[in-house]
């Protein structure tokens, strides 16, 4: 049974140490989709901006800094306050994000019930498909 884990939020784009401005965001997870997450950024435009990107980055970023390249997460504070932030890089520019540890915390774990680490492969029939590939024909 295929599932969507969707939450709105509320981002703060980060345009210098003391100021930034909301992008509201929203957060999906499809178990038909296991190992990804996305990001679709309203941004006060007719099309909004999509990234997707390993639900496994996001889990870690929740910890300790990770990613490389296009995609870096990790944990930091704001105003006293714990936050996850996440840093974007395109050809069109770049963008520094945050939000709250607890907002993408809660969501994770709804998406770890849904599906728990390991059982991706499981959910796309992988194990079946490489049987069925490499087994001799009867």
């Amino acid at each position: 049974m295929e599932a969507t884990i969707e939450e709105e939020i509320d981002l703060r784009l980060v345009l210098s140490p003391d100021n930034g401005i909301t992008v509201p965001a929203r957060l999906r997870y499809r178990t038909d989709d296991p190992y990804a997450v996305h990001v679709s950024f309203h941004i006060h435009s007719d099309t909004p901006v999509h990234w997707t990107f390993a639900r496994e980055l996001l889990i870690e970023g929740v910890f300790r800094p990770c990613g490389q390249g296009d995609v870096r997460v990790w944990p930091t504070r704001h105003a006293a306050q714990p936050v996850v932030c996440l840093a974007l890089s395109s050809p069109d520019g770049d963008a520094l994000l945050e939000t709250p540890t607890v907002t993408v915390s809660s969501w994770l774990e709804r998406t770890l019930r849904a599906v728990p680490p390991g059982g991706e492969a499981g959910l796309l029939g992988i194990e079946e498909g490489l049987e069925a590939l490499l087994s001799p024909e009867s």
